[in-house]
């Protein structure tokens, strides 16, 4: 696959104000907390993320803000999301204090592919449009409760097929493969261990374990530390987010081993672009995650206003590497 240009850092700093303020709010209920120009004579959109720790919906968020700035007399929007990925209690009573509020449409990226289907549910009840985000949710669960939510993201099977094959494409035959994995019941997660797995099977790669860090930093580094010390003959560490790859990258570099291990991660997100560069980790995988917010945003709008059929769409992803960073003509993705 063609790699693409990745993200610059001309946002960090303002991504890192933005988090602070973001993660502040957290939990919150929407008196407390980011309630943008939501007077009544125009619909209300809630934005509803996942861990606001994450750079990638602290991005997310961003985008959102940008595009509801430029369309204030079109929508309001309320921006949240939770401390992190694991917190679905947290997440669904988000969704209950969005019907609370009255908002006419929810925008989700869930935690749970699953456990967040009956919250949407009663917020469908209460004639509030739902669109799905990043990770889509339960088909079965949804057809359990007969739910059609339309679905706006990536095919996160193919990228994380693509980000592997072009990693083992630079290792010698029969590598040893770690794959650390999101969230178990993400069905992102699920998704992209499936796409490592299928590169693997195909390169003839040897997979020596497959363990979850659940998304976290910390934990992908004592879950690469502990398995490293049990398998020190691993050459490449797939991670299904870059959050993952940074934690491995950590381990990797405090771990006494006579070689090196390639790591690919996914989401990238800007605190990789140095691992990228220095070769600590070999790739990521771009899906255009600050559009996702405004993508379901607009389609929110079109759903409230009775101009959208609900249907899924997909959006682009591409593998970047070190020589994408080094492209003097690359243009940032969150610019």
């Amino acid at each position: 696959m063609k790699s693409s240009p990745g993200r610059g850092f001309t946002r960090s700093f303002g991504l890192i104000a933005l988090a602070t303020s973001l993660l502040a709010i957290v939990g919150c209920t929407p008196e407390e907390g980011d309630e943008k120009r939501t007077d009544a004579a125009k619909p209300k959109v809630a934005l509803i993320m996942k861990s606001l720790a994450n750079e990638f919906f602290v991005t997310m968020a961003a985008a959102a803000e940008d595009h509801q700035e430029q369309h204030q007399a079109e929508y309001g929007l309320i921006v949240n999301g939770i401390k992190n990925e694991s917190d679905l209690a947290q997440q669904v009573a988000l969704v209950d204090q969005m019907i609370g509020v009255g908002v006419d449409a929810i925008v989700i990226a869930p935690a749970d592919s699953k456990a967040l289907v009956p919250a949407l549910a009663r917020a469908r009840k209460g004639g509030i449009h739902v669109v799905n985000i990043d990770n889509r949710l339960d088909s079965d669960v949804l057809a359990e409760y007969d739910l059609a939510i339309p679905f706006i993201g990536p095919n996160n099977r193919k990228g994380a097929r693509e980000a592997a094959a072009f990693a083992l494409g630079q290792l010698p035959e029969g590598a040893n493969v770690v794959i650390l994995e999101g969230v178990t019941t993400a069905q992102n997660a699920i998704e992209r261990r499936m796409g490592f797995e299928d590169a693997v099977a195909a390169s003839g790669a040897n997979l020596v374990t497959m363990q979850s860090a659940a998304w976290d930093q910390t934990k992908a580094a004592d879950v690469t530390a502990a398995i490293l010390v049990r398998h020190p003959n691993v050459q490449l560490i797939l991670a299904a987010n870059d959050n993952m790859a940074l934690g491995a990258a950590s381990a990797v570099s405090f771990a006494d081993l006579d070689h090196d291990v390639a790591i690919v991660g996914f989401d990238n997100i800007s605190a990789v672009h140095p691992l990228l560069k220095d070769g600590r980790i070999l790739a990521t995988v771009e899906q255009y995650g600050d559009q996702f917010a405004v993508n379901g945003i607009e389609l929110a709008i079109e759903m409230i206003k009775g101009q959208s059929e609900l249907v899924d769409r997909e959006t682009p992803l591409v593998v970047v590497s070190r020589a994408d960073l080094e492209d003097p003509n690359e243009q940032s993705t969150t610019q």
